[in-house]
């Protein structure tokens, strides 16, 4: 039983380094994500939604719905598709990690049109040489 425990509670840990990580990529405070309804509002926020939005996560039934929505547009924002929302969903002990820790970049808030596309702008290099 000890072992089990130990195995969980390793397992808590490292998803819990996952979101941190995924946080700080997204110019949020990694601990954010340790304290609970504030995580939710952090993660709107990162995905571009309305705080208001926390409260559709409590409604049952409508939860899993904005969920899933919440989880496609982080995965958006990180540049990635559909098919990684679904990894999310189903195998997010996998996919959350491979989000934190790897190579994905954020993007911008994929919920939030005008942001987002503001974010896609390559910024201006004013030490760039410029066309006469």
């Amino acid at each position: 039983m000890a072992i089990l425990f130990l195995l969980i509670f390793g397992l808590a840990i490292f998803l819990i380094a996952s979101m941190w990580k995924v946080f700080e990529k997204a110019g949020q405070p990694g601990w954010a994500c340790i304290i609970p309804i504030y995580n939710f509002i952090v993660l709107l926020k990162i995905v571009g939604k309305p705080t208001w939005w926390v409260l559709l996560f409590f409604i049952p039934v409508v939860n899993y719905v904005f969920i899933i929505w919440t989880y496609n547009m982080l995965s958006k924002s990180f540049g990635k598709d559909e098919g990684f929302t679904i990894g999310i969903i189903f195998l997010g002990v996998v996919f959350l990690p491979i989000l934190g820790f790897g190579d994905a970049k954020y993007v911008g808030p994929y919920g939030d049109a005008a942001a987002f596309a503001a974010a896609q702008q390559p910024d201006f290099d004013f030490d760039a040489p410029q066309p006469a």
